[in-house]
């Protein structure tokens, strides 16, 4: 019973994950970067996701998304929250899984990925703007 219990956390948390990106990618969040610590020793998380907005408003925006796609589809809040309304960066702490979104000004300051640079990292492909003006 102990191996179905660990699985049944590990597919949560995958789960969790891939919903956090379609948050992200909803509302257009770029470059987003998923550091897996899965097999990193004491690491405070198994993920991190990081990602950029174009501005003060995307920034909260993509929180927000984040907030609403994993309430939605897996009745899963953050246990804590930081950096909200500041437009710089905000960051998601669901445990297993944090997101870190940055300013796309202020991404290479904090430099995130260059810190756990040893650890497997995964890009996730932007979604592009299905919006094409020129067609119209």
């Amino acid at each position: 019973m102990g191996k179905t219990t660990a699985k049944q956390k590990i597919s949560g948390t995958e789960t969790l994950l891939e919903i956090g990106i379609k948050g992200i990618q909803e509302v257009k969040g770029k470059r987003i970067a998923v550091l897996d610590f899965r097999k990193t020793a004491n690491a405070i998380a198994k993920y991190f996701v990081i990602c950029e907005g174009a501005s003060n408003t995307q920034v909260d925006a993509i929180g927000r998304s984040i907030e609403v796609f994993t309430q939605r589809e897996v009745d899963e809040k953050p246990w804590t929250m930081q950096g909200q309304r500041s437009g710089v960066w905000a960051l998601l702490d669901y445990g297993d899984i944090v997101f870190h979104i940055f300013h796309k000004d202020h991404r290479e300051h904090y430099a995130l990925e260059d810190l756990w640079a040893d650890v497997p990292r995964r890009d996730v492909e932007d979604v592009e703007d299905t919006n094409d003006l020129g067609q119209l």
